[in-house]
Parts: C-alpha cells; structure tokens; sequence
C-alpha cells in the first residue's frame, strides 16, 4: 500500500462561528459610531449621556476612546487562529486590551459618580465599571501566571462586560417609547445593559465545562 494512503488529508482551518462573527462585526461598528466623541463639534448621544456632570472635564472622551479600543480589540483574541498562529501579536493586542480596559473601566466609574439620572445609575454604571475592572485584571494575572484555562474564562467574562457597550445603545431606542418614562428605563438599563451579558458568559462556561 503506498504511503500517499496511509496519510490523512490536511484538515481544513475551520473560521469563526456565525456567533463570533455576529459579536465581532457589531463591536466594529459600535466602536466606529462611539469614536464620534473624540471629534469636537460632532453629534452627540443620548441626554442623560451627555449631561454627565463629568462630560465637561473630558471624561466621557476619554472613557468613548478606551472603551471603543477595548470592543474593538477584544473579539479578535477569541480567534483561534490568531493564538495558534501569531501568540506574539495575541499576547500584544491582549496588553493593549487590558490598557483600555482599565482606563475605560477608571473612567467609566468617574462618569457614574456623574450620572444625571440618580442613584441607581450611579450603582448600575458604578457596579459595572468595578466588575469591569476586576474580571479584566484577573484575566491579566492568570495569564502571566501561565494559567491559559483561567485566563480564557476571565477573558470570557471582562468581553461579556465590554459588550456592554453594544447592549446599551440596542436597549436606548426603549427609552424613548417606554411606559415608565425615559430616565426611569435609562436607571434600568444601566443594569441591563451588562448583568444579562455576564450571566450568558456564566452559562457559556458551565457549558463548556460539562
């Protein structure tokens, strides 16, 4: 028998999932739109947005920059080509994921001190940017600690938060024609806008851990 039969054909690269692609090209475009806050004179967002007692000092700008490099960098170290491939490039775009994050978190938690529409916006940004902080660092020691399983379901869990910035722009439209009045569902989105993401992430990794 000659060996050409006894050799496999080379398996195929598989690409990323319709999910992954869903997630990747709705934070490109997310990222695209909210970088409309680093070009002076440009339009703005949603009132309680822009009302932001620390919108004046240049928080929002600086929270819209980070947090848009954070969604924008943070799909493709999911792929898996590109950590088998190019672990150098993954492990560059991964610190830089990390500096959004945490000045996007930081800054994130200054603009809900600011929150125009009370408390419990306060404690729903607040809440977010906090968790938003410490999912991200520990994915950062877990992975210069060489704990890769770790890492991985951090990093599971700061994107899920990070995602929140898509969440809230597909909830905002509901202000506008909610019942209960706009700065009443604006408080409720500020924790919907991530708590369901987070509990997904959850449900994703007890899934892949049975």
């Amino acid at each position: 028998m000659s060996s050409s039969r006894l050799t496999a054909p080379p398996t195929p690269a598989k690409g990323p999932g319709w999910p992954l692609q869903l997630v990747l090209w709705s934070s490109v475009a997310i990222a695209a739109t909210a970088w409309r806050y680093l070009v002076p004179g440009a339009p703005g967002g949603a009132p309680p947005i822009l009302d932001n007692a620390f919108t004046r000092v240049g928080a929002l700008t600086i929270h819209a920059g980070a947090a848009s490099l954070a969604l924008l960098v943070g799909p493709f170290q999911f792929l898996p080509g590109l950590r088998s491939r190019r672990p150098a490039l993954h492990r560059w775009t991964g610190r830089l994921y990390v500096l959004a994050c945490a000045v996007g978190g930081v800054s994130g938690a200054v603009l809900a001190g600011g929150a125009k529409t009370g408390l419990p916006s306060t404690i729903g940004f607040g809440l977010l940017a906090l968790a938003w902080l410490v999912t991200t660092g520990q994915a950062y020691v877990c992975a210069r600690g060489g704990r890769i399983a770790a890492h991985r379901r951090w990093m599971i869990r700061s994107f899920a938060l990070t995602f929140a910035e898509v969440t809230l722009r597909l909830y905002l439209p509901f202000a506008f024609v909610s019942p209960f009045g706009y700065e009443a569902t604006y408080r409720a989105i500020s924790f919907l806008c991530w708590i369901p993401n987070l509990m997904v992430a959850e449900a994703l990794l007890v899934r892949r851990a049975h």
